[in-house]
């Protein structure tokens, strides 16, 4: 055998060494953990964008007319029912109240005299009525006038925190001016919206006597300390967005939380038989989310499965997509490809739930 010969048989078996190896390699990827789905209870937080708002506010208005004599309080102070918050120059008030007492005075006496001339039939029963008409006047416009006075002391509705004060001592304020307003927010409303869908399952819940306790992640991401309750819901969706409204009702005896913030309402929503994989074993592609399922061979191949919700490190998929029979990698995923055999060894899939610590043993 010459030496092109003995060289051209080496090279052959060389070339089907390695086409051996790339076969085998293909054949056999390596040892890998695999697990299966698991049918279990579990539940997930949903989180809806809020609007806080105080169990009261309300706009602080002047109910007359006259320049603003004195402001008895500071923006931000917390003030009781019934305080006086603001005084307008009551000078013209007095006056008017005088006036018209006076006025009603002297019409009192008129009637007196009238009732003993019509005793002795000197005046009709006419003008006795007439009289009579005149000091009822005359006494509505006292209860008015002194009802006008007590506007010019402006108190406070209900025990609360003062806005922004608009205004400066001296001011000519006009009937209707808005000169602050008064929030108590030892309670806060949070109101949030909610799909068709989330509402009729909320409502299923609310059926089966479950508590409708929620939390409260402020602007900080800090949660709120008290708890609350969703207490409302209104009584139409919005056509434009295919929602309806919730209310919820927050303690807030620290005053912490003002009135016209924003928070997240976190609402704790169970659910019963969950079909539930770990996050890790999936990956995304052109945006779409696969699994690798192993056959009883330990062949790979890649399916395409919708995740229902995400909750940490796992997903809960739609009925059908997956059967707890079926076993699926749960790493090494970006190294295989379809059609790989793998040398497989099955974790049950609760230990790999309990591992992640999303059981408590």
């Amino acid at each position: 055998m010459n030496k092109l010969a003995m060289l051209t048989g080496v090279c052959a078996l060389m070339g089907l060494i390695s086409c051996t190896s790339k076969k085998e390699e293909s054949e056999d990827a390596g040892k890998y953990n695999i697990t299966s789905p698991i049918v279990m209870d579990t539940s997930y937080t949903k989180e809806y964008v809020a609007q806080l708002q105080s169990i009261q506010n309300v706009e602080i208005h002047a109910l007359v007319k006259g320049y603003l004599e004195k402001i008895n309080v500071d923006e931000g102070q917390l003030v009781k029912a019934g305080q006086v918050l603001f005084n307008i120059m009551p000078k013209q008030y007095q006056a008017e109240y005088a006036k018209a007492k006076a006025n009603a005075k002297t019409l009192e006496l008129e009637l007196q005299n009238v009732k003993k001339l019509a005793e002795k039939n000197i005046v009709s029963e006419t003008e006795l009525s007439i009289a009579q008409s005149k000091l009822d006047e005359a006494t509505a416009e006292v209860a008015s006038a002194e009802l006008e006075l007590g506007f010019t002391e402006i108190k406070a509705p209900f025990e609360g925190t003062i806005d922004r004060i608009k205004f400066k001592t001296g001011s000519l304020i006009d009937e209707g001016t808005l000169l602050t307003s008064i929030s108590n927010n030892k309670e806060i409303y949070a109101y949030f919206n909610m799909s068709e869908i989330e509402y009729l399952d909320f409502k299923d819940r609310a059926n089966k006597d479950e508590k409708n306790t929620v939390s409260l992640l402020l602007a900080n991401n800090q949660l709120h300390k008290y708890k609350g309750t969703i207490e409302t819901i209104e009584s139409e969706f919005d056509n434009t967005t295919g929602n309806i409204a919730f209310r919820a009702k927050f303690s807030n005896p620290e005053l912490l939380i003002k009135h016209g913030e924003t928070g997240k309402v976190r609402l704790t929503v169970p659910i019963q038989g969950a079909l539930i994989i770990p996050q890790k074993a999936t990956f995304e592609l052109q945006d779409k989310i696969y699994v690798y399922v192993v056959d009883k061979n330990n062949v790979i191949r890649s399916k395409n499965i919708t995740i229902k919700q995400r909750i940490p490190n796992l997903y809960i998929l739609d009925a059908g997509q997956l059967s707890v029979d079926d076993r699926i990698l749960l790493d090494g995923l970006q190294s295989v490809k379809d059609d790989d055999k793998i040398d497989a060894e099955f974790i049950p899939a609760k230990k790999v739930i309990e591992d992640l610590q999303l059981i408590k043993q």
